[in-house]
């Protein structure tokens, strides 16, 4: 089962994905990222993304040459980016840009 969950803040996009990144899922989350407005910054979090299969790893590749930066706070998400060469978010704009107005559920805004 796959969650997507957006936000728009800032003039980015944030996609949160929770789940199973496979199949028919993969393939609306391609579709949703298409028709988004090309001018928001697009951020994907991976972080709580359990597994991903070929069709998964080939929308990331997809959403990585519309220009998308990844977060990957876990040792699978992180092998995933590495594998597929996808940029992760930069550290400094992960803790300020990030954390406060995109964290994650249940963390406080800083």
């Amino acid at each position: 089962m796959l969650r997507v969950e957006t936000q728009q803040v800032d003039g980015a996009l944030i996609c949160r994905l929770e789940g199973r990144f496979t199949g028919d899922g993969a393939e609306q989350v391609r579709t949703l990222v298409t028709r988004c407005d090309s001018k928001l910054e697009l951020v994907v979090d991976l972080t709580e993304t359990m597994f991903i299969d070929a069709i998964g790893e080939e929308v990331l590749s997809f959403v990585k040459k519309l220009g998308a930066q990844f977060i990957a706070e876990t040792s699978y998400s992180r092998d995933i980016c590495e594998r597929l060469n996808l940029p992760l978010v930069h550290k400094q704009k992960s803790n300020t840009h990030l954390s406060g107005k995109f964290g994650r559920k249940g963390s406080s805004p800083g």
